[in-house]
């Protein structure tokens, strides 16, 4: 039996908005001004990538995304930086994508967030206990 759903209306589709990288007061697209503390491009595998995942997702940047964005900037991880473009990759890549980004808007470069501090049970000097 044929699939009764158009294909924007498959439950199975994927409807999550795109993120995006544009600032719409500068009318430029956010780029990190350096790589973040635990850039996937960074030497030793600071995100624990499984193997293989990397050159993964660099393999799907460079098709139809053209980038990837910065997992340190993504929403779920409470950054204070909307998403921006990683610049591990937008230095090692010069996709079609980020040309046109690049000719048409510029890029404006933002700061990384700051590293979340290593969580510990508890904090020295807390006398507080429940």
């Amino acid at each position: 039996m044929d699939n009764p759903f158009e294909p924007a209306d498959d439950p199975c589709t994927d409807r999550s908005p795109r993120l995006s990288v544009g600032d719409l007061e500068r009318r430029k697209t956010r780029r990190l001004a350096r790589e973040c503390d635990t850039c996937v491009f960074k030497p030793g595998n600071p995100m624990h990538l499984d193997p293989g995942r990397l050159k993964q997702m660099v393999a799907e940047a460079r098709g139809a995304a053209g980038y990837i964005i910065c997992h340190s900037t993504l929403p779920y991880a409470g950054s204070p930086v909307p998403p921006a473009v990683c610049r591990g990759f937008a230095d090692r890549y010069h996709t079609r994508q980020l040309q046109v980004m690049e000719r048409l808007w510029g890029f404006v470069d933002v700061e990384p967030p700051e590293p979340y501090p290593a969580r510990t049970p508890e904090c020295p000097g807390d006398t507080h206990h429940a």
